[in-house]
């Protein structure tokens, strides 16, 4: 019987080093495969009108009871007034694939969102007052395929946001600096926000920093459009950051197979154009830092409820193309995908120069 289980085991183990072979040859193939909605696009209606009035619209603003974006890791504290408003538009948190939009109401993307918004938005809970839209998101799938249903649903998703800004605009009054912040596809919209609502617009010259992470920037075909320059200094305002995050040996195919066969902003090929490439700790672009200068990394907890800040951990260089190298994969879990592409983590990798930053800029704007 023990040789018995012991063949198991030893069966077992060999299936698992076959299924991450797999995965590491095949692992953007497979996600393509069991990600990508097999439904047609199903049209939905635009948001209603002052949609966004309604506090349950937003998963996070200022009044809102149990703020996911005021977490702070243990021994800081939120920003008391805090100066600016923070207009955050989370990332992809729906991974079904029998819809290309999310439902509202969906609890389990609802629940993720309120994940991000605890790892991503609460680095600027000291400078500024969080607003993150509740919207019907493109479905992971979405960004895996060039199919037109693809383009539709994430045109769906960005009305949405856009009518969500609108009445943040709005409810923070005229004169109040704003910074502007996403992740993903949340970074994705948050380009075109610039580019409809910012760019030739009064309001540009309220905007402490875009930091629009974990989605391309060309920067010959789409920065142009945008309104804000590429923040060149640490100590630069009115600007704008990013940066996409790979341990080594990476493999960007994941990214650039859709994004080099769309066209910028400005009507140019984006195909092999320069990114921008913000380093997070040091706030310059396209330089390096060691380790030591990381101010903390978040390291989460199994289901992702708690983190802990630890500094002097994670590396960051920018490279080639515009990719943000992280050195040696650091151990964070199940969620790094192929190609050593830590983009879930993108914001938590340096949380601590993130919060840095945010406050660097806050205090340039207001010189």
């Amino acid at each position: 019987m023990a040789r018995k289980f012991l063949y198991v085991v030893a069966v077992l183990i060999i299936l698992a080093i076959a299924a991450a072979f797999a995965y590491r040859l095949y692992g953007i193939e497979l996600l393509r495969r069991t990600m990508v909605p097999s439904a047609p696009f199903e049209a939905l209606p635009e948001p209603e009108p002052n949609a966004y009035a309604k506090p349950a619209m937003w998963i996070a603003r200022p009044d809102r009871a149990g703020n996911p974006a005021l977490w702070v890791p243990q021994g800081l504290t939120v920003g008391a007034n805090p100066p600016a408003a923070v207009f955050f538009i989370h990332p992809t948190s729906y991974l079904d694939r029998g819809h290309w939009n999310a439902p509202l109401d969906n609890a389990d993307a609802n629940g993720r969102a309120e994940i991000f918004l605890r790892g991503q938005a609460s680095a600027f809970n000291e400078v500024g007052a969080v607003w993150a839209p509740r919207y019907r998101q493109a479905t992971f799938g979405a960004f895996l395929t060039s199919e037109d249903s693809a383009r539709q649903a994430l045109a769906l998703a960005y009305r949405d946001v856009l009518a969500a800004f609108d009445q943040f605009v709005g409810e923070v009054g005229p004169d109040r600096p704003i910074i502007l912040a996403g992740h993903s596809q949340g970074a994705l919209h948050l380009t075109h926000l610039l580019k409809d609502r910012i760019a030739g617009q009064p309001i540009a010259d309220r905007i402490v920093a875009a930091y629009v992470v974990g989605w391309p920037v060309s920067k010959p075909a789409d920065l142009p459009m945008l309104g804000l320059p590429e923040c060149a200094t640490a100590q630069q305002s009115g600007c704008i950051l990013s940066w996409q995050s790979f341990a080594e040996p990476a493999d960007p195919s994941l990214i650039f197979d859709t994004f080099d066969q769309t066209t910028g902003f400005n009507g140019l090929p984006r195909a092999g154009t320069p990114l921008v490439c913000t380093n997070p700790i040091t706030g310059n672009a396209g330089d390096s830092a060691e380790a030591p200068a990381n101010l903390g990394a978040l390291f989460p907890s199994e289901d992702l409820t708690e983190a802990t800040l630890e500094p002097g951990r994670i590396p960051a260089r920018c490279e080639g193309r515009g990719i943000l190298m992280i050195g040696s994969p650091p151990d964070l879990g199940n969620y790094v995908l192929p190609g050593n592409n830590y983009h879930v983590f993108d914001y938590s990798l340096f949380w601590g120069n993130v919060r840095q930053d945010a406050a660097r800029r806050m205090a340039a704007f207001a010189r």
